[in-house]
């Protein structure tokens, strides 16, 4: 019975909002881990039909069921699985004596709803995902594309233009170096490569960021991953380092930091140095960061842009509209702070913000007011132009929330064939011009003071 207290206790957790559905199971013993999956996961799809077949059943009016979902999952396990898994005791007697009224109610409601199988009762995940491929990152710190390729190509796979219905075709990416699209039911969790490290599951618009970044491949190199866990940005961020330099990739949260020490050590990701901290704590004077002239920032956000995540199982009905807008400003006001410290880093040349939000308030509001802070105004920063930020995607920022929307990009979920998503990138105008290859004013100046000189020397 402690299994189904386990597994009602998750749903207790994410009924007070504390935390993600993925969250929560990952939290979890990992010996328990994989059947608490199922039952929360398979419980939360039918939830609304069984608390209505719990309740016409009446059954919360015995005694020793003092919890809901408790009830919900032993429900589930007797009507839908394969019985109440657990020894003979007084919770079980509790809901077995209730079981052929609660069939009874069970049938009754299919009938209402004019349903011929009981899989119909449970909720349809959102239709958008089905439109998203299955994302694959060849991880370039273990292995080359076309080794890659060779190796799908024994595996029975081939390539095509474009991805298709056919479960054994795969393209490549037209935007993202090193990135293959294959069939949305596509399974690699078994894959050698991918236990591996060799595979990486990663969504197209999860691999903006560190491509727009694009962090130097030099020996002395210092680039930070702000909020790096579980690891998908880190290890992007270190096959494009060539494995080189040094990439400080930092998560508060200690459950998260194994995670993403587990993913960067199977990556092979040796120039990584994982952080257990808080980014905002670290002192920008620091000797140890005061190099770092790159940093990727992926702040906590709503998530809003997530169609594919399993959070569509939890109530569909809105929040209240004023507590929403109330955490959303929270969330803004957090993602605005951490690139304002980001901006304070003395050597610093390029900062990415991205977000998986398709809100506003998350995204260009939160950029007009970094390039309005004291910050970007001693520091120099400004945005980016769009040849620097995936000139060649299409879908750019909202031009009602700010003048330069089209230095920022967006993903919109349903129509990008990716999840929601926000990139904006930011420069030290200084940097910006000795890149550009601009002289400075003082030294145009002086050039002009001397032109004979200039002459002289263009004719030897």
């Amino acid at each position: 019975m402690n299994f189904y207290f386990g597994a009602s206790n998750t749903l207790d957790r994410l009924d007070a909002k504390k935390g993600s559905i993925k969250g929560l199971i990952g939290s979890l013993p990992e010996k328990d881990r994989k059947r608490t999956a199922a039952l929360v996961i398979e419980t939360l799809k039918f939830k609304p039909a069984l608390l209505e077949v719990i309740a016409a059943a009446e059954l919360m009016k015995e005694k020793k069921l003092t919890s809901v979902n408790l009830a919900l999952v032993l429900v589930h396990d007797l009507l839908l699985g394969k019985g109440i898994q657990a020894g003979d005791g007084p919770l079980k007697q509790a809901v077995l004596r209730h079981k052929t009224r609660l069939n009874g109610e069970l049938q009754k409601l299919k009938a209402k709803r004019g349903l011929r199988s009981t899989a119909e009762l449970g909720q349809s995940p959102d239709v958008r995902a089905a439109q998203i491929p299955r994302y694959v990152r060849v991880n370039t710190s273990m292995w080359s594309v076309s080794a890659a390729l060779e190796y799908l190509a024994s595996c029975g796979y081939s390539m095509r233009d474009r991805v298709s219905s056919d479960p054994k075709a795969f393209a490549r990416d037209e935007h993202i170096p090193n990135l293959l699209l294959f069939p949305p039911q596509t399974a690699f969790h078994d894959d050698p490569a991918y236990k591996a490290g060799k595979l990486i599951l990663q969504d197209k618009a999860s691999c903006f960021p560190a491509v727009v970044l694009a962090p130097p491949a030099q020996p002395l190199a210092r680039v930070i991953d702000a909020t790096a866990a579980p690891g998908n940005k880190t290890t992007h961020l270190s096959a494009l380092m060539g494995n080189t330099g040094k990439l400080f990739a930092f998560e508060r949260d200690r459950k998260r930091f194994g995670t993403l020490s587990m993913m960067v050590s199977r990556a092979g990701c040796t120039n990584v140095d994982p952080v257990n901290a808080d980014f905002l704590t670290v002192d920008p004077q620091d000797a140890k960061y005061a190099d770092v002239t790159h940093i990727l920032l992926d702040p906590s956000c709503s998530g809003s842009g997530i169609v594919n995540r399993l959070d569509y199982l939890l109530e569909s009905e809105e929040d209240n509209q004023e507590e929403e807008n109330e955490r959303l400003e929270k969330l803004a006001a957090f993602q605005l702070l951490m690139i304002r410290h980001a901006m304070k880093f003395p050597k610093m040349t390029k900062i990415v913000y991205s977000t998986c939000s398709i809100h506003a308030i998350e995204n260009e509001r939160v950029v007009v007011a970094a390039l309005a802070c004291e910050e970007a105004r001693k520091g120099q920063f400004v945005l980016a132009g769009r040849d620097e930020v995936l000139p060649a995607w299409h879908r750019r920022g909202m031009p009602e929330e700010m003048e330069s929307a089209d230095s920022v990009v967006r993903c919109k979920p349903g129509e990008d064939a990716t999840n929601g998503f926000f990139v904006s990138c930011f420069v030290r105008q200084s940097n910006k011009r000795k890149a550009d290859g601009e002289i400075p004013r003082q030294q145009k100046k002086r050039k002009r003071k001397k032109p004979n000189a200039v002459v002289a020397s263009s004719s030897t």
